[in-house]
């Protein structure tokens, strides 16, 4: 909702969260599509990092004792699965010749 106007025909979602064990530090992996406004997009998520963690804190107050130090990555995860798919379905699969036993 944050960037909802100024990101118009951008999908964020959040697909990966790893905290720390002392609960200091969070990584958060973002799947952006399309991918080609990704470095634009994180740019904006990290410029945007101090308000964002003020408003997690104001959610998880009563819940959590420190509030995380956030870092946002891409997750281009499903960009890799998309170029396999058409390294596959680009390259013919080769003939099985079976080898005579002898």
């Amino acid at each position: 909702m944050l960037y909802a106007r100024e990101l118009q025909g951008t999908l964020i979602t959040v697909t990966a969260v790893r905290i720390s064990p002392d609960l200091g530090i969070a990584r958060i992996h973002l799947s952006i599509f399309p991918s080609n406004k990704s470095v634009e997009v994180l740019a904006k998520v990290q410029e945007d990092t101090r308000a964002i963690r003020f408003d997690l804190g104001k959610r998880v107050r009563h819940q959590l004792r420190i509030v995380p130090e956030l870092f946002f990555h891409v997750d281009d995860s499903l960009d890799y699965l998309e170029n396999i798919d058409n390294l596959l379905k680009s390259d013919p699969p080769s003939a099985i010749t079976e080898e005579p036993e002898n």
